[in-house]
């Protein structure tokens, strides 16, 4: 029993051309079906379009090189991609020949360990190197084609014109990006890799420990991508302190709250210094994952952390505290980590256990920390740029809109850069103008098509081991799981979705299934979120919700950690839930089970 094969998936009639228009790379072959695939609706839930692509692309390359060649992880190598109808799918690349692990063992000891014993040093240096990575990109010129090169430059004797840094820029912006994503992976699967080991000892030791209570073991971080929302939430209480709550009403836009507030005279002048200085850098932050050019950054919108800012001022109003229950956790963590101690026959195995578990807390914070910096602030910066280029490019006449440009591949960019810079030396007209508005109006229907249709969650044979940690810790993809999935028609009867227990508590409330971003606003208090994935960054939206459920997910996959670091009730990696629950259904979430009742 599998999943479909590859080769029986099909490319919806009428976009074969736009689905031509993907890397020859990353097409589905004969020798696919020999392979297991699942979709990667974590990161890419939606059709992306040609340049978005780009990311998966920067993304896999940096995995694959930090798995297989720079730390060689013993039982896995790099995570290969294929693209069909806008959709992401993904397979592992194991290592069975025990020679092969042994060789790879022994390397991984020489890397992985000098990384884990020089930790918090080494990551003071990324941190360094994250933030002259973002001040590069910041540096970087707008471009622009003068009518004639500026007489200072002649008088200078640059003897460079201004269309060469056109390519310049374009080709810096992008290796920017795939330099950005080497660093997003050079810590992160070593911090996935120690949290899996310990899970594994404490599986093997305690074998009726659930898997929620080994995460609650490392609950309680301190992390950067949490700390846009706490700045939100400072904001509110600012808010009160200088008497301008009245100010902040549901739905008023956040064009006009800050109109409102520069007519409020010194205490909004105050608010609004607060508001900057939270801004640079915590609102550069997506309202998705930021891997879509159209998920914006709070500083590009304001709309979304402005949506949060009434319900914290009421909470504030109301007596409530704001503040995430970071000492509870830790308090419960340290009582945790005791107990299942004193379990343990010997002093053998409590030194092992100590030793593990002191090693997950201090990885751990990066899992979520460096989201804020790669993710987030600098793919932001990365797309923004490429708006640059298509602003330059539709005002050639290339396209109508410079979002245009995003239904071109990065390779399809460059060549109409090119265009341009040759038509500006010769004074003749460019080619672009004619080729490329039929090409973006063809592309652009065939995401509004693709998004229509569902597509597989899996493909292929079903392995019999998965052994990469990201995986399995990240995307929740294990035996079960997948047995789960093929198991979904025949539990379609009943009335019960598990999936894996994120995040403690039980309620009851009105499930609102949310497929993209820009449903978030019909979410409304004490509804249960029903998504495909949620992310850190909705966190002022967490305060509206009773519980979050998501297809896909696991135990430290983003969605639990933030359900976990709000004490927000949470199952994930369920495979149906947005196919088996209605709009306004009532469910019950169980999330110390991992189970929703459909009521």
């Amino acid at each position: 029993m599998g999943f479909p094969l590859p080769s029986s998936l099909e490319v919806i009639p009428g976009t074969e051309r736009a689905q031509g228009a993907y890397p020859y790379t990353v097409q589905f072959g004969p020798d696919d079906d020999r392979r297991f695939w699942f979709y990667n609706s974590m990161h890419f839930p939606e059709p992306m379009s040609c340049f978005d692509m780009v990311t998966a692309e920067a993304a896999y390359c940096a995995l694959g090189a930090a798995n297989t060649r720079v730390h060689c992880l013993p039982t896995t190598l790099g995570i290969d991609h294929r693209i069909i109808n806008g959709r992401v799918y993904i397979g592992g690349n194991a290592v069975t020949d025990p020679q092969q692990i042994a060789r790879r063992t022994a390397q991984f000891q020489k890397r992985a360990f000098y990384y884990y014993e020089n930790w918090e040093t080494l990551y003071a240096q990324w941190k360094r190197k994250m933030l002259a990575l973002i001040r590069e990109a910041q540096a970087l010129p707008q471009p622009a084609l003068p009518e004639f090169e500026p007489l200072e430059h002649v008088h200078a004797g640059r003897g460079i014109a201004s269309n060469h840094y056109l390519l310049e820029t374009y080709q810096r912006t992008l290796e920017g990006y795939f330099r950005m994503w080497h660093h997003h992976f050079e810590f992160l699967l070593l911090g996935y890799g120690a949290y899996l080991t310990f899970f594994a000892f404490c599986k093997k030791a305690f074998p009726e420990i659930p898997d929620q209570t080994v995460a609650r073991m490392v609950a309680g971080m301190e992390a950067e991508i949490f700390r846009p929302d706490e700045e939100l939430r400072r904001l509110a209480r600012r808010a009160v302190e200088l008497g301008l709550d009245g100010r902040f009403t549901d739905g008023l836009p956040a064009e006009s709250i800050i109109r409102s507030l520069e007519q409020a005279g010194p205490p909004g002048e105050e608010w609004l210094r607060e508001l900057a200085a939270s801004r640079d850098p915590w609102f550069n932050v997506n309202v998705g994952d930021g891997f879509y050019h159209y998920h914006r950054s709070w500083n590009d919108d304001l709309s979304m952390p402005f949506a949060g800012l009434p319900g914290y001022i009421a909470r504030i109003k109301a007596g409530e505290s704001l503040e995430r229950p970071f000492e509870k956790l830790q308090a419960e963590r340290r009582q945790l980590i005791a107990d299942y101690r004193e379990l343990l026959g010997s002093d053998e195995e409590r030194a092992a256990y100590d030793q593990m578990i002191t090693l997950a807390h201090r990885v751990f914070p990066y899992v979520e920390g460096h989201k804020f910096y790669c993710e987030h602030w600098y793919t932001n910066l990365f797309f923004n740029k490429i708006r640059e280029f298509g602003a330059l490019l539709a005002a050639h006449g290339f396209f109508a809109d410079a979002e245009d440009v995003f239904h071109l591949t990065h390779y399809e960019v460059e060549l109409a850069i090119i265009d341009l810079m040759n038509a500006w030396s010769t004074g003749s007209a460019p080619r672009g103008p004619e080729h490329w508005p039929a090409i973006v109006a063809e592309r652009r229907a065939a995401i509004g098509e693709w998004a229509k249709h569902e597509t597989p969650p899996a493909l292929g044979p079903v392995p019999q081991v998965i052994d990469d940690p990201a995986i399995v810790m990240l995307w929740g993809i294990t035996r079960e799981s997948l047995d789960r999935w093929l198991n979904a028609d025949a539990d379609a009867a009943g009335n019960e979705i598990r999936g894996f227990a994120a995040s403690s508590g039980v309620v009851e409330g009105t499930a609102r299934v949310v497929k993209s971003v820009e449903e978030i606003g019909r979410l409304q208090p004490g509804d249960i979120l029903v998504c495909q994935i949620t992310n850190p960054t909705w966190a002022p939206i967490f305060q509206k919700i009773a519980a979050a459920v998501s297809d896909i997910g696991g135990s430290m996959s983003h969605a639990a950690i933030v359900a976990r670091e709000y004490g927000l009730p949470a199952v994930v990696g369920t495979g149906t839930a947005t196919a088996r629950i209605r709009d306004g259904q009532r469910v019950r979430v169980d999330g110390g089970r991992g189970i929703v009742t459909l009521l």
